[in-house]
Formats: structure tokens, C-alpha cells, sequence
């Protein structure tokens, strides 16, 4: 399935398509567009959650770029199907949820992006091909935590929800370990009731 943005040139009755893939813009026309297998839709205004069918239209799909749109929801599992894709580009949309762990699958990514979006937990585990990509195809996700990020994660008792803690000491990013909170506060209650006693038993009245 190809879906590119299509434009014909006047002069010599040819298709040529612009695709934009991996940050930059390329011009194709020809025979090669017999050969190539993508999808461009960026910048399109798009709304609405990304149909989990995109995920098992072509196991040939190598590009697909949804980014500069208004989507929302969560990034479908489905996406892990398409084996040969190298380069999916969602940043700046409105994506929600977490990033599915199944993306790692995907084995012949070399570009990545979820960029500026309100995605939370986790980032997938650093294996495959997510063991080469760095902060820029996470960052402006303040909910995301979980390297390569600096946000660490950890776990608030008594919910299921993995909260970010950020580590550079930022206004807003600050978390109270609730262990330690406890802790304290046992200790705090320990000294005063010994301090009451202590008093009483100088003066018992």
C-alpha cells in the first residue's frame, strides 16, 4: 500500500511524490515508486485515535510518519506486526497511555520518535533496536520516565501508577520516597511518647 503526497509536473507527465522520512523531506518519481512501500501523513490535521488496522495493513510497510497531527489516544500494539518498518514518526501529536513494550519487535527500526506528545510510564526496555535511541524520541512527554530519559521512575504505595522523579532537581519534579516518609514518622511519634514519659516520670504531677 503506498500513500504518499502526490504532485504532477505539467512538463513531462510524470508522478512525483515528496516523502518525508528520518527528519527530512526527499522527492521521488520515476519507476522507484513502483518499489516503495510507506506512509506519509503528516501534517494533515488528522484527529482522532490511530486505527489499530494500520498496524496489519503491509508487513513491507518501511516508513510511517503520522507526526504534526492532532491524534490521540494510545499507541496501538499492533504496530509491533510491521517487521520491516525503519523509520515511525509520531511526535507532536496528543498521544496518551503508555508505549507499547511490543514495539521492541520491531527489530529493523533505526529512527524513532514519540516525541512531544502526553504519554506515560515507562520507557520499552533497551533492547534490539530501543538500545540506540536517545532522549530527542521521548522528550517533551512530562510523564514519561525510564532511561535514556533523566526522569527515574518509582512506584507510590498503594497504586499501581509509576510516577517520574526527576533527578536535576527541578521546581515540580520532586518526590518524597514514601518509605522513607513512614520511617520518619514513626521515629518522630517513638521520641515524643518517650519524651512524655520521660517528663511524667520526674514529675507525675
Amino acid at each position: 500500500m503506498n500513500l504518499f503526497h502526490f504532485s504532477h509536473t505539467l512538463l513531462i507527465h510524470e508522478e512525483e511524490a515528496e516523502f518525508t522520512t528520518k527528519s527530512r523531506t526527499y522527492s521521488y518519481k520515476g519507476d522507484i515508486l513502483n518499489y516503495m512501500f510507506g506512509i506519509d501523513l503528516s501534517c494533515n490535521r488528522l484527529v482522532g485515535e490511530i486505527p489499530s488496522e494500520l498496524g496489519r495493513i503491509s508487513s513491507n510497510i518501511r516508513v510511517m510518519n503520522l507526526s504534526h497531527n492532532n491524534l490521540t489516544g494510545p499507541i496501538p500494539t499492533t504496530f509491533s506486526n510491521l517487521k520491516q518498518i525503519e523509520s515511525l514518526d509520531l511526535s507532536y501529536n496528543n498521544l496518551n497511555g503508555k508505549i507499547p513494550p511490543q514495539l521492541t519487535e520491531m527489530t529493523s527500526l533505526a529512527v524513532f520518535s514519540v516525541a512531544h506528545n502526553n504519554l506515560s510510564g515507562t520507557t520499552p526496555e533497551r533492547k534490539n533496536q530501543f538500545g540506540t535511541f536517545d532522549e530527542s524520541s521521548y522528550e517533551g512527554n512530562p510523564f514519561l520516565c525510564g532511561p535514556p530519559l533523566h526522569n527515574g521512575c518509582t512506584k507510590i504505595i498503594g497504586q499501581s501508577s509509576i510516577v517520574p522523579v526527576d533527578h536535576k532537581g527541578e521546581e515540580g519534579g520532586i518526590f518524597m520516597d514514601m518509605d522513607v516518609f513512614y520511617t520518619t514518622f514513626v521515629v518522630a511519634y517513638i521520641i515524643v511518647l518517650l519524651g512524655i514519659i520521660a517528663v511524667l516520670s520526674i514529675n507525675p504531677y
